[in-house]
């Protein structure tokens, strides 16, 4: 396993982004929380886009996983969909990059993209959704995989939890994997270690209050 990647084996890793109509939406704030996940313990940072990487790089030598998503009107997949995406934020610092390797219809072949990030310094996280995917994105030269768009795709189940069974998959095929989406709870996350993760990606359950809000706003309601 590559250093880069060992440095979180077993650890957390927090996704620091902000929707489009958040009012934590500004790089700086971004910077912010990837400080403050630093301090409590994060081994490495999922952020998205040119400017919050920036951002966040300038404050934190921490690995970064970076990304973009970019809404396409000639393809579904939007996490880092083109090479040239993949390779600026290799140059802005990321160690990782991170794109969407589901088997859908995409701008770029999987082979190409792959090859510019490793050319450009960086590791490959194929975000996936099913066991299949996996496997491709490994036979293609995938760094890692993670279980980002479980539940996302028309190939993968609907869920409203962790994939736990898509993650028990990948741990009886020997394919490591980072775990992330709908971890939503300390317990929850150390339980993906359990089912076999590699590492744990948390995101909204530490870095986006509004929606955190909603769920006690929502429980109540329904109270």
């Amino acid at each position: 396993m590559n250093p880069v990647l060992e440095a979180f084996r077993g650890k957390l890793i927090v996704s620091c982004q902000a929707n489009p109509d958040s009012p934590l939406r500004d790089s700086y704030i971004i910077s912010r929380m990837s400080l403050a996940a630093v301090k409590g313990g994060a081994a490495a940072l999922r952020i998205q886009g040119f400017e919050d990487v920036q951002a966040v790089r300038a404050v934190t030598d921490l690995p970064i996983i970076g990304l973009t998503k970019t809404d396409r009107d000639d393809t579904d997949v939007y996490i880092t969909p083109t090479s040239a995406e993949a390779v600026k934020l290799a140059a802005l610092g990321c160690q990782v990059v991170a794109l969407d390797a589901t088997l859908r219809p995409r701008p770029e072949p999987l082979p190409e993209m792959f090859r510019a990030i490793h050319a450009a310094g960086a590791l490959v996280m194929a975000d996936i959704s099913t066991l299949a995917e996996a496997q491709n994105a490994y036979a293609l030269g995938a760094d890692i995989v993670g279980t980002t768009l479980a539940g996302y795709t028309p190939q993968s189940r609907p869920l409203d939890t962790p994939d736990w069974a898509l993650m028990d998959e990948l741990r009886e095929a020997g394919l490591p994997f980072i775990a992330e989406g709908r971890l939503n709870s300390p317990a929850e996350a150390a339980q993906a270690l359990k089912h076999g993760a590699f590492a744990v990606v948390v995101g909204s359950a530490i870095t986006r209050p509004d929606v955190v809000t909603g769920w006690f706003a929502d429980a109540l309601r329904e109270a």
